[in-house]
């Protein structure tokens, strides 16, 4: 699965892709990236099928390896146009990247 820059990441979701965080809701709740759909990675099993299969989907964590297991697991299941933020929720904010902070 390929590694995309958080600024990539942010430049596919601006084209249509869809971000999706596989952290767990206390970790959305500190710091997520703004426009994040949240599927915590213990649930992701039984939530997969909300995520459009028509659209590119960016998958993001803390730092890239949950996501990566998740865009493995959509891959597997069929999905097509999967991608993995490398360094995830972190490399975003350090970036400067828009982000959300303090559950708001």
């Amino acid at each position: 699965m390929e590694d995309v820059t958080p600024q990539e990441g942010l430049r596919r979701v601006q084209q249509g892709a869809l971000l999706v965080d596989v952290r767990e809701q206390n970790e959305f709740d500190e710091v997520h990236a703004e426009g994040a759909q949240l599927i915590p990675l213990s649930e992701f099993e039984t939530r997969y099928a909300e995520l459009p299969k028509d659209r590119e989907l960016v998958m993001i964590c803390r730092s890239g390896a949950r996501s990566a297991r998740a865009g493995e697991f959509l891959k597997a299941q069929g999905y097509g146009e999967v991608v993995n933020l490398a360094g995830g929720t972190m490399a975003w904010v350090e970036g400067g990247l828009p982000s959300v902070q303090g559950g708001n």
